[in-house]
């Protein structure tokens, strides 16, 4: 009851949530080990310098997804959205819009599109699933109408060695300094705030969260909003890491970001999920995609790996969550 009146998860459940990011922190160095022994490049410099800005794009809008998902809805037009964004800057520029109006005018643009979705899912009553598919196709066509097959790729040296060059002599990328202060402020947000706290409640019951006196729709439509935000300021980084507005920017972004949302503990029914478990996942697949990349594994494989993983991520808590409902049962059945 105290969650579905917007107070924090009890200490089961954190201690839960503590237990599955501690199983993934031993994955992760699991997958270190394995990077190391796959490739004799993996531990060096340039190489996790490639790993964590190829994590950027990824952890931007799993921050968002993280929300939306543990509000018990879903978002899957996020690649589409930054497509469009990197198709709209791409056409703004080389229309001769100067490059802050043009970033300005394509993260506009994706939260417009956030907006959108939760438009139709919070006033018309629409299962976020349906919308998102429908979206997802009408978001990346729009790029399409607007790039086409072309790509523009002339853009300003200053920004592009933003989306390719490290922070002075470290091996630290410059996007992912973007990630890291976007990640600290989705963190307070869901996890020190009583907006986070609606979300988790909104999750848990929409209508007794309704009932309490929050405002279930507007919380939901914010959360869409800043899903299409994100992507696509995701999208104006994957533009200029890339050096290359294209249509298709993305594509197939939105599995990989659902998997590491779920796989990092968050339920895909609502309500349960930090944060915390979430990075640690996102860094966890980009540090798997990047050692099976650097062994030579193509990129079918990858995608058969991303797919495994969004399995496990909803079929593993359901089996720990049956193995323990037996466990309880037994022990009543003994008990009497």
């Amino acid at each position: 009851m105290a969650e579905q009146i917007g107070m924090a998860p009890s200490a089961g459940r954190r201690s839960m949530h503590l237990r599955w990011e501690w199983i993934l922190v031993c994955a992760l160095i699991a997958s270190l080990v394995l990077g190391r022994v796959l490739s004799p490049y993996f531990l060096t410099g340039d190489n996790i310098s490639d790993i964590l800005a190829g994590i950027s794009e990824l952890g931007l809008i799993a921050l968002p997804m993280t929300l939306v998902i543990i509000a018990a809805e879903i978002d899957l037009s996020v690649a589409s959205v930054l497509g469009l964004s990197s198709a709209l800057l791409g056409v703004l520029w080389h229309a001769g819009l100067p490059m802050p109006l043009a970033i300005g005018a394509a993260c506009v643009a994706g939260a417009c599109a956030g907006w959108v979705n939760g438009w139709i899912v919070v006033r018309m009553g629409l299962p976020s699933l349906a919308v998102t598919i429908g979206t997802m196709a009408l978001y990346r066509g729009l790029a399409y109408v607007l790039l086409g097959s072309r790509a523009v790729a002339n853009f300003p040296g200053a920004y592009t060695d933003f989306g390719i060059n490290d922070i002075g002599s470290s091996f630290v990328p410059q996007p992912f300094v973007v990630l890291f202060v976007a990640a600290v402020a989705f963190v307070l947000l869901l996890h020190a705030t009583t907006f986070g706290r609606a979300v988790y409640a909104i999750g848990t019951n929409a209508v007794a969260a309704r009932f309490s006196g929050l405002d279930v729709a507007r919380t939901k439509l914010r959360l869409f909003v800043l899903s299409g935000l994100l992507s696509a300021v995701a999208g104006v980084i994957y533009t200029l890491r890339f050096t290359s507005a294209r249509g298709d920017n993305g594509q197939g972004l939105e599995l990989s970001v659902i998997a590491a949302v779920l796989f990092g503990g968050v339920s895909i029914f609502g309500g349960k999920g930090s944060l915390g478990g979430v990075l640690l996942s996102v860094l966890l697949v980009g540090v798997l995609r990047n050692a099976l990349t650097l062994y030579d594994i193509s990129s079918e494989t990858l995608t058969i790996v991303t797919g495994l993983l969004l399995l496990s991520s909803v079929l593993v808590p359901n089996l720990i969550a049956r193995v323990r409902a037996l466990r309880d049962q037994r022990a009543l059945a003994a008990s009497r």
